[in-house]
């Protein structure tokens, strides 16, 4: 065994401290990105429940919806939406310029 192939404890200690604390740093940042996508998922929800809220009967109606399917529409919009969104990451098209 040559000198070189000693490594001090120490110094193994520290990479996995340093591996350890990466990983968490990592997981907490994806953490904080689905809380930040969902809060800006549900404000947009909430401003378009407000948009369709102002329109009368007949503009309502010419898109397909009533007072009362407002709120389903758009929840069945969005599940439409992310259904697309995956079939298109599934074939490998996902770009920037997409979303």
């Amino acid at each position: 065994m040559t000198i070189l192939n000693i490594t001090p404890d120490s110094e193994t200690t520290a990479s996995t401290i340093r591996k350890a604390l990466r990983f968490v740093v990592t997981r907490l940042g994806h953490l904080i990105n689905r809380w930040v996508a969902a809060e800006i998922a549900r404000r947009v929800r909430a401003a378009d429940i407000a948009l369709l809220r102002q329109l009368s009967d007949r503009e309502l109606k010419d898109i397909g919806l009533t007072r009362g399917d407002i709120g389903e529409g758009l929840a069945e919009a969005a599940k439409c939406r992310i259904r697309q969104q995956r079939a298109v990451r599934a074939r490998g098209n996902w770009r920037s310029s997409d979303r």
